[in-house]
C-alpha cells in the first residue's frame, strides 16, 4: 500500500467527501453505498464462499451449518426415542445404538450451540456495536472452515461405521486403546480438538472486537448488554476450552504412542480425565447461556415497549456468572469418591450459581411487568423460556444437594435436567433471536400462521417428551442403556415420550419450512418492523455488506440515528481509499484511538484449515511420520498471513470527521492484532496451567507413585536448561531492542533474536532426547508434555522472530511502523516464562 492509495480514483479525500455530503446530501450518500459495496462485497460466484471473510457472510454460514447439524442430530435423537419405545428395541444393535446416542450428544454440544452462538456473535456485534467488520475478518473465516472441516468428518464416520462410542464425555478407560481398539474414539478427540480451534478463534474474535471496536465514545457503561453477555461468554470460552483440548490432545497421545496419563499402571488416573473434562464441561452449559440470555434481555424491552430493568444488576450478573461457572464442575463427580469438604464446597457453589441467574429471570419479569407486552412470536418462544428453563433451574439445584444427586446420578432424571437446561435455556431464546433478527437478515416479513404452529408444536411435544423422563429417572432408568427387558414398568412411560418427541421433531421441521417460506417469498419489511432503539436497527434492510454508510458518533448511538448514518454525517463516510476501514477505540471509555485497515477478500483461510485438516487426517490414518508435514504446511500458509499484513510507508493520519484525525493502525503499538495476541495467551496461560494442574493432580493423588528412579543426567540437563533459558532472554531482550531502535538497528537485533531462539529450540531437544521413555510412567509422560508445550511455543517464537526479521529487512519496520515486533515479544516473553517453569518443574523433581 502506498501514500498515493490514500485517495480515492477520483483523488478525492474523505475531507472532500465530507464537504460533498454537506452540499449535496441525497445523491452523495448514494455514491457512498456505492462506494461501500465496491469495496465490502463478496466475490461473486464459488469464489465467493471461498474467499469471504465479511463478518455477516461468515455469521450466517455458522448459524445455517450449525441448523443443518442441528437437524442430523435431531435425527439421530428420534432413533434413539424409537429404540427406547419399546422394552426389548430391536431398532439398534448395541454397537450402532452407543455411537448414535454418542453423536447425538457430541453434534448438539459441539456442532450446533457453541457453532450457533458464534455464527449469531459475528453477525451481529459489528451492527450493535456501531462498527464495520468483526476485528480479526480472516480468523473468522478460518474458524468457519476448521467447523465445517472437522464437523464434516465426525458426522461422516457414522455412515461409515467408525463414529465415537465411548459417550460425548469419552470417560476413559472406556475410550482407550484397550478398550477401544479402532479409530472410533480417535474421530471424536482429533475431529473435536480440530472444531475447538473454530471455538478459539471466536472468542479471541469477540473479545478484541467487544473490547476495541465500538462506536465512538460508546463506553462500556453504556454499551448494549448483549455485548456484556457475548463478552462474558468469549472470556469463558477462552479459559474454559483449553482444558479440554488438553485432555483430547493428551488421550490421543496416550492411544497413539502408549504414553501413560490416564493409566492407573503406571501412574495415571482416569480421574484426570474427568476433571479436564468437566473443567470445560460445566462452564460450557453457561457459556451456551449467556448469548441466549443477550438475546432475551435485547428483545424484552423491545417486545414490552419499556428499558430493561436494571442494566447494572444483569452486568453484575453476568460477571458473576462467569466467575461462580468456573467453580462447579466436580458438580458432575459427587459419586467418584471425593472427600466430604469438597463435597461440601462443590454443592454450596452449585446452589450458589442460582443467584445470578434468579436476578436476570427477575429482571426479565419485571421489564414485562412495567411495560406492555406484545405477544408475537419471538415473545412466544420467550414464554416457552420461561417456563422450560426455570424447571430445569430447579432440578439443577435439586442435582447440586449431594444426597439426592448420588440417587439420581447417571438416570434419566438428569437427562431430563439437562434438556430442559439446554432446550429451555438456549434453543428458545435462539429461536426466539432468529425469529427477531430475521427481517434484517433477509429483509422480509414472514408468513403469518406457520411459526405459531411450530412454536406450540415444539413446546408441547419437548415437554411431553422429557418431563415424563424425570419419573422414569426416579424409577431407576439408567442413562445409555438400548434395552431393558426387566424394568416392564419403564415402558408405557417411554413410549409416550417417544410419541410426543415425533410431534417435537414436526415442530422444528415446521419452524425451518417457516424460515425458507419468510427467505423465499415473505414480503418486503419495513425499516425497524419492531420499533427497537438499538443501533443494528439503524442500516438497510437487509443488512449490507458494510453495515453503515458511515459510522455513529457520540450522538448517534441507536436507532434514531437512521438517516444521519446513511447520508454520510458520522465517521469514516464511504471508503474514499478504497480499504476495508472500521474505528478503533480505547478499551474502557470508548474514546477513538485510531483506524484499522482490515483485510479483504482473500482464500488464505481456507487454505490455512485445510493444512490443519492434512495434519489431523494423517494422525487420524495412523500415518504418525507423516503428520510433521502437515504441520510444516501449516507453517507455510501462516507465513502467508504475515506477509500481506503491513506497509512500507509511513501514513499521515486521516481524517474521520470534521476536526477529528486519526492514524493509522500501522504507526501505534496497541493494535487489535496486539490485543488479539493478549487474548490468544490467556487461553493459552489456561493451557499450561491445567497441564500443571495435571501434574500435581497425578503426583498427589494417582496411585503407583513415586515413580521408578530417573535415569536423566542432572548435570547436562541443568546446563542446557540455563543455557536454553538465557537464550530466550537474549530473544526476548532483542525483541524489546529491535523495537527501541526501529529507525536505524532493527534488522540487527531482529537478526540476533532470530538466532537465539533457533540456537534454544536445540537445546530443548537435546533436553528431550536425555528424557527417560515416556512410557515408562505417567511422571516422564508428564515431562514430555511439559517440554513438548515449550518446544511448540519455541516454533512460534521462531516464526515470529523470523517474520520481524523479514519485516526489517523489507522495510516495514521504521520510525511510525513496528512490523510483527509487539507480537514477537509477548510470546518471547510468555515462552521464556513457561519454559522457565517447566525446567524448574522437572528438575526439582530430580532433586527431591
Amino acid at each position: 500500500m502506498t501514500d498515493a492509495s490514500l485517495t480515492s480514483g477520483q483523488g478525492e479525500t474523505t475531507a472532500d467527501a465530507l464537504a460533498d455530503i454537506a452540499s449535496n446530501p441525497p445523491q452523495r450518500a448514494l455514491g457512498l453505498h456505492r462506494e461501500l459495496d465496491r469495496v465490502w462485497a463478496d466475490l461473486p460466484g464459488w469464489r465467493g464462499f471461498f474467499t469471504s471473510v465479511n463478518h455477516g457472510t461468515i455469521g450466517l454460514r455458522f448459524m445455517a451449518t450449525a441448523f443443518v447439524f442441528f437437524a442430523i442430530g435431531g435425527v439421530l435423537a428420534m432413533l434413539i426415542r424409537a429404540q427406547l419405545a419399546t422394552r426389548n428395541g430391536a431398532f439398534l444393535d448395541n454397537d450402532l445404538y452407543n455411537q448414535i446416542f454418542t453423536m447425538h450428544g457430541s453434534i448438539m454440544m459441539f456442532l450446533f450451540a457453541i457453532p450457533l452462538l458464534e455464527g449469531l456473535a459475528l453477525w451481529l456485534l459489528p451492527k450493535i456495536l456501531g462498527a464495520r467488520d468483526m476485528a480479526f475478518p480472516r480468523l473468522s473465516a478460518l474458524g468457519y472452515f476448521c467447523y465445517l472441516f472437522g464437523g464434516t468428518v465426525i458426522v461422516l464416520s457414522l455412515l461409515f461405521g467408525v463414529a465415537p462410542d465411548g459417550g460425548w464425555f469419552m470417560y476413559v478407560p472406556l475410550t482407550d486403546k484397550t478398550y477401544s481398539p479402532g479409530i472410533n474414539a480417535d474421530v471424536w478427540l482429533l475431529g473435536v480438538t480440530f472444531v475447538e480451534i473454530s471455538a478459539m478463534a471466536a472468542a479471541v474474535e469477540i473479545t478484541v472486537t467487544i473490547l476495541r471496536c465500538r462506536a465512538a465514545d460508546m463506553p462500556l457503561t453504556r454499551m448494549p448488554l448483549m455485548g456484556w453477555y457475548l463478552l462474558g461468554t468469549s472470556v469463558m470460552m477462552l479459559v474454559g476450552f483449553p482444558p479440554l483440548i488438553l485432555g483430547s490432545i493428551l488421550l490421543e497421545v496416550q492411544r497413539a504412542f502408549d504414553w501413560p496419563f490416564f493409566d492407573v499402571a503406571r501412574g495415571g488416573s482416569p480421574m484426570l480425565w474427568q476433571h479436564l473434562f468437566w473443567l470445560f464441561g460445566h462452564p460450557e452449559v453457561y457459556i451456551i447461556f449467556l448469548p441466549a440470555a443477550g438475546a432475551l434481555s435485547t428483545i424484552i424491552p423491545v417486545l414490552s415497549r419499556t428499558p430493561i430493568l436494571g442494566y447494572g444488576a444483569l452486568v453484575a450478573a453476568v460477571i458473576g456468572l462467569v466467575f461462580l461457572s468456573f467453580g462447579l464442575w466436580v458438580h458432575h463427580m459427587f459419586t467418584v469418591g471425593i472427600p466430604h469438604m469438597a463435597l461440601a464446597f462443590f454443592s454450596a457453589a452449585s446452589a450458589l450459581v442460582a443467584v445470578p441467574t434468579a436476578v436476570q429471570v427477575f429482571a426479565w419479569i419485571g421489564t414485562m411487568w412495567e411495560g406492555r407486552v406484545q405477544f408475537r412470536l419471538p415473545m412466544l418462544y420467550i414464554i416457552g423460556f420461561f417456563a422450560t428453563f426455570v424447571m430445569g433451574g430447579l432440578t439443577g439445584v435439586m442435582l447440586a444437594m449431594v444426597p439426592f444427586n448420588w440417587q439420581a446420578h447417571d438416570t434419566h432424571f438428569v437427562v431430563a435436567h439437562l434438556h430442559y437446561v439446554l432446550i429451555g435455556g438456549f434453543v428458545f431464546p435462539m429461536l426466539a433471536a432468529v425469529s427477531y433478527w430475521m427481517p434484517l437478515i433477509c429483509g422480509r416479513w414472514r408468513v403469518r400462521g406457520l411459526g405459531e404452529a411450530a412454536f406450540w408444536l415444539i413446546f408441547i411435544g419437548f415437554h411431553g417428551t422429557f418431563f415424563i423422563m424425570h419419573l422414569t429417572g426416579l424409577l431407576g432408568m439408567p442413562r445409555r442403556v438400548g434395552v431393558y427387558p426387566g424394568n416392564p414398568e419403564w415402558e408405557w412411560l417411554n413410549l409416550i415420550s417417544s410419541i410426543f418427541g415425533m410431534i417435537q421433531s414436526a415442530g422444528f421441521a415446521l419452524f425451518a419450512f417457516d424460515l425458507f417460506m419468510q427467505w423465499m417469498f415473505g414480503r418486503r419489511s419495513w425499516r425497524n418492523p419492531w420499533q427497537a432503539p438499538s443501533l443494528e436497527w439503524a442500516m438497510p434492510m437487509p443488512a449490507p455488506s458494510y453495515n453503515f454508510a458511515s459510522l455513529p458518533g457520540p450522538r448517534q448511538p441507536d436507532a434514531g440515528a437512521m438517516l444521519p448514518l446513511a447520508r454520510g454525517e458520522g465517521l469514516l463516510p464511504g471508503a474514499p481509499r478504497g480499504w476495508r476501514e472500521t474505528l478503533v477505540v480505547e478499551p474502557g471509555s470508548g474514546r477513538p484511538q485510531h483506524v484499522a485497515v482490515l483485510a479483504s477478500n482473500t482464500a488464505l483461510p481456507v487454505a490455512t484449515s485445510a493444512a490443519i485438516g492434512s495434519f489431523f487426517a494423517m494422525m487420524l490414518a495412523g500415518f504418525y511420520w507423516l503428520a510433521p508435514l502437515g504441520i510444516l504446511a501449516t507453517l507455510v500458509v501462516a507465513w502467508k498471513w504475515g506477509a500481506i499484513m503491513g506497509t512500507d510507508r509511513d501514513h499521515a493520519p486521516v481524517d474521520v470527521a470534521p476536526g477529528l484525525q486519526l492514524p493509522l493502525h500501522w504507526q501505534v503499538r496497541n493494535t487489535l492484532g496486539y490485543t488479539g495476541v493478549v487474548a490468544l495467551l490467556v487461553a493459552d496461560a489456561t493451557l499450561y496451567g491445567s497441564l500443571l494442574f495435571g501434574v500435581g493432580f497425578l503426583t498427589v493423588v494417582a496411585p503407583n507413585w513415586p515413580a521408578p528412579a530417573s535415569a536423566i543426567a542432572t548435570w547436562p540437563m541443568l546446563v542446557m536448561s540455563g543455557g536454553a533459558l538465557a537464550l530466550m532472554a537474549l530473544g526476548a531482550l532483542a525483541a524489546w531492542v529491535a523495537e527501541a531502535r526501529r529507525a536505524t538497528g532493527a534488522a540487527l537485533w531482529t537478526r540476533i533474536g532470530l538466532l537465539s531462539s533457533a540456537g534454544a529450540l536445540l537445546l530443548l531437544g537435546g533436553i528431550a532426547f536425555g528424557l527417560d521413555d515416556p512410557t515408562r510412567h505417567a511422571r516422564d509422560a508428564l515431562r514430555g508434555a511439559t517440554l513438548g508445550f515449550a518446544m511448540v511455543h519455541g516454533v512460534i517464537a521462531l516464526m515470529l522472530a523470523l517474520r520481524a526479521d523479514a519485516d526489517a529487512r523489507s522495510g516495514r519496520i521504521g520510525v511510525q511502523r513496528r512490523g510483527a515486533i509487539p507480537p514477537w515479544q509477548l510470546f518471547q516473553l510468555f515462552w521464556l516464562g513457561t519454559s522457565a517453569a517447566s525446567m524448574a518443574l522437572i528438575l526439582a523433581q530430580e532433586v527431591l
